[in-house]
């Protein structure tokens, strides 16, 4: 065991900041677009198509649990379109990562390290 604090630790322990989970309920496609705006990103049907896919998938299944699940489900889902390259050209910081957050759903936990799903 170690002393250090990890960067999620030292967030909220130094800076007082939280990572909150998204409130689920209050999802709507206003809020969607600006959270997709904070990202620098104006959505378009291939977007809505992405974010509706997650909404459904997490509607059925709940919270993803590990963030290269639904990777490798997008890189199926989405093969005829190029996979996970098709799916970076609309989400380019990762489209886990920004795809659930603008979908308004629970990032999986191990996708929470700032460089999971980021290409820049």
């Amino acid at each position: 065991m170690t002393d250090e604090m990890t960067d999620k630790e030292k967030m909220e322990f130094v800076f007082g900041v939280r990572e909150e989970e998204p409130d689920v309920e209050q999802w709507d496609r206003k809020v969607a677009t600006q959270l997709a705006r904070q990202e620098n990103i104006e959505l378009t049907d291939e977007h809505w198509d992405v974010v509706s896919f997650l909404r459904k998938h997490f509607d059925e299944f709940g919270s993803i649990e590990h963030a290269r699940d639904i990777s490798a489900i997008f890189d199926q889902r989405y093969e005829k379109k190029g996979g996970l390259k098709y799916l970076y050209t609309l989400f380019p910081k990762g489209p886990v990562t920004q795809g659930c957050k603008i979908a308004g759903i629970p990032l999986p936990k191990d996708s929470k390290d700032p460089h999971f799903g980021n290409v820049s």
